[in-house]
């Protein structure tokens, strides 16, 4: 039978542990202090804990990383890390540097369900969930660890659909046992599942982003089918509905497609949709991928598109285009993996 690892676990699951074994109930933060302060990588490590109570764990479970297996690195200093997750199945993380920041970008699931009509992730279809320990890992193995200022969960995955590891990761990065960051450093992204929005915003106090990519209806239902089952109107009420205090912030995420979103009339119903909410559009250049029509639109539309909104009072910024020499699209890496590992079994 596999061990259990013991990285990922919150204090409450911990102390349920250590009580499940008879074990004293502040070994649970003894043993939180060595993963997540100390980043040890074995029970053995933990140097303040008796050998009685380590064999004891060790019957049933351990402490482990996984580390990258492979990693390409573009001219702007973007990298882009490929992990095994289990036999036939990879994530990706992406660590960004810029001036005095450092993001990383983690994976929430293996693959994807929401089928974007953008997102290289959803053609590779939907194989799992991260465990938060798998969550976390990306962000423990990396060689650039201490140099983060930032986490986003824009990675592989739609994080609302694995809520209950992401939020977990979550406090475990926030809470005085773990790493003791502010919320402010995390930004987590959603397409809008509207259930997920709610307990995300009533139980954790990071930041928010909404992929939105077009405010009509009948045009975002055909970039994404999400918009089928959670409609823009009702996810806006929603954001709506919650009190947002200057800690916290909600961004949109629009992604620039030639011809499809990029009008002047996008710019007024923008307006429209998002009167009375404060927040922040993010303009996104389209990183064309595999078996798309789809086309970015051009500089001068992107800028013009970005006037358009500050003149109807939105805060809206152009993300700069990062890592494009090393296909910058999130599952590229990953699929191309997965792909080469299917070839050698059929050899």
């Amino acid at each position: 039978m596999e061990k259990e690892n013991l990285f990922g676990k919150t204090l409450t699951e911990l102390q349920a542990i250590v009580a499940d074994l008879n074990l004293p109930k502040f070994v649970a933060k003894q043993i939180s202090d060595w993963m997540y302060k100390k980043r040890v990588s074995s029970l053995d490590e933990m140097r303040n804990i008796s050998k009685q109570a380590k064999e004891l764990l060790a019957e049933k479970h351990k402490v482990s990383f996984t580390s990258f297996s492979n990693v390409q690195e573009s001219m702007d200093g973007t990298k882009k890390y490929l992990f095994p997750v289990k036999p036939m199945q990879f994530i990706e993380a992406a660590y960004i540097p810029e001036n005095d920041r450092a993001t990383l970008c983690v994976s929430s699931q293996v693959g994807c369900k929401m089928g974007c009509l953008f997102c290289m992730t959803g053609k590779q279809g939907f194989q799992g969930n991260l465990t938060s320990g798998e969550i976390l890992n990306q962000i423990f193995s990396l060689p650039e660890f201490d140099k983060l200022t930032n986490i986003v969960y824009m990675g592989m995955g739609e994080p609302f659909d694995n809520l209950d590891e992401v939020l977990k990761s979550i406090e475990i990065l926030t809470a005085d046992y773990g790493l003791g960051w502010s919320s402010k450093r995390i930004t987590v992204s959603t397409i809008g599942i509207i259930p997920g929005i709610r307990k995300f915003l009533n139980q954790s106090n990071a930041h928010l982003a909404v992929s939105l990519h077009n405010p009509f209806e009948a045009e975002r239902k055909q970039l994404m089918p999400i918009e089928n089952v959670y409609h823009l109107p009702k996810v806006l009420d929603e954001i709506r509905s919650f009190d947002f205090n200057n800690q916290r912030r909600v961004s949109f995420e629009y992604i620039m497609f030639n011809g499809v979103n990029d009008q002047t009339r996008h710019i007024n119903e923008l307006a429209r949709i998002l009167n009375g909410i404060k927040c922040r559009i993010n303009l996104i250049r389209f990183h064309p991928i595999p078996g798309t029509p789809l086309e970015t639109s051009s500089n001068e539309t992107i800028l013009a598109f970005q006037a358009g909104l500050k003149k109807k009072g939105i805060v809206t910024t152009i993300r700069a285009s990062r890592g494009e020499d090393i296909f910058a699209a999130c599952g590229l890496l990953s699929t191309k993996e997965l792909v080469k590992q299917q070839k050698n079994e059929e050899y």
